[in-house]
Order: structure tokens, then C-alpha cells, then sequence
């Protein structure tokens, strides 16, 4: 259920989002404003996500509740990401795109601050996250093949 302040917040960025709409016929000027609007937008909306971003220093501490599995599942992680037959920076651009498609915030964070250390570009990493959408997209609609069998068989 929606507290009162929830609803005044959200009537409030409805207001300023109107407002940005009605900005563009203003000019350079608009396009600044709007952008400074859009970041306070985004900032407080930051403030109240699911995610806490400090959540993802807190990953090692799975441990605790199943020290044996942790263990193993670190020592996993570790390996696939050793320089194999893939180099460390490669690994670091799939595990970004993947990072995407399983929607993992922390992920997303993390590999794009790993790709970044490992030298990948900005174009790089968004070309991964399109090759990443892509694939998805595919796979979703390749099963689209399956309601079309079942339509057409019930539809008979």
C-alpha cells in the first residue's frame, strides 16, 4: 500500500516531467534544465531502490550461512574467470553482457568498473550489451514457434 508521501512524490515528479515535456520548444537552455531536472529526478529515485549498492561488498559473506558451499562456489568463480583459453579482459566484457541479460545490478557494477580497469571502451561494452540483447530477444521469440503450434493445433 502506498503512504501518502509515496503518492505526493510521485505527483510532484509527474508535475516536473510534464513541465520537462513542455521545455522543448525553449531551446539549448530547456535541454540543459531538463538534464539538470532529469538528474535530481534520478538521484532520489536512486535513493529508494531495492538494491543497495553496498550490498555488493557484502558478497563474500555467503560464507557464513554455508561455509562449504561458499567456499566451493568462490573457488568456482575464481577459475572461470583465470586466463584460460579466454583472456581475464574478454571474460570480463561476457560476464558484463551476461550481467545485463540476468538483469544483476551488482553484476552490472562490478564488470563495468572490471572492464573498465581492464581497458574495454565505452563502445565495447555497450556493442556486448547489444550482442547480450540480442540473444535474448532471439530466445524469446524463438519460443513465440511454440504458441504458434499450440494456436494452430487448438485452433483446428
Amino acid at each position: 500500500m502506498y503512504s501518502y508521501k509515496k503518492t505526493q512524490k510521485w505527483n510532484k515528479n509527474l508535475k516536473i516531467l510534464c513541465i520537462l515535456e513542455n521545455l522543448k520548444n525553449y531551446g539549448e537552455f530547456s535541454l540543459v534544465l531538463k538534464n539538470i531536472i532529469k538528474t535530481v529526478l534520478n538521484t532520489q529515485n536512486m535513493s529508494n531502490t531495492y538494491y543497495e549498492p553496498s550490498d555488493l561488498r557484502k558478497f563474500g559473506n555467503i560464507t557464513e550461512w554455508n561455509e562449504e558451499l561458499g567456499k566451493k562456489f568462490f573457488d568456482y568463480y575464481g577459475s572461470v574467470f583465470e586466463e584460460g583459453a579466454l583472456s581475464a579482459r574478454e571474460k570480463s566484457l561476457i560476464a558484463l553482457a551476461v550481467s545485463h541479460v540476468v538483469k544483476c545490478p551488482y553484476c552490472i557494477d562490478a564488470y563495468t568498473q572490471d572492464g573498465l580497469k581492464r581497458g574495454i571502451t565505452k563502445e565495447e561494452m555497450m556493442e556486448a550489451v547489444h550482442a547480450g540483447a540480442a540473444i535474448e530477444s532471439g530466445a524469446t521469440l524463438v519460443h513465440s514457434v511454440q504458441m504458434m503450434n499450440k494456436y494452430k493445433k487448438l485452433s483446428m
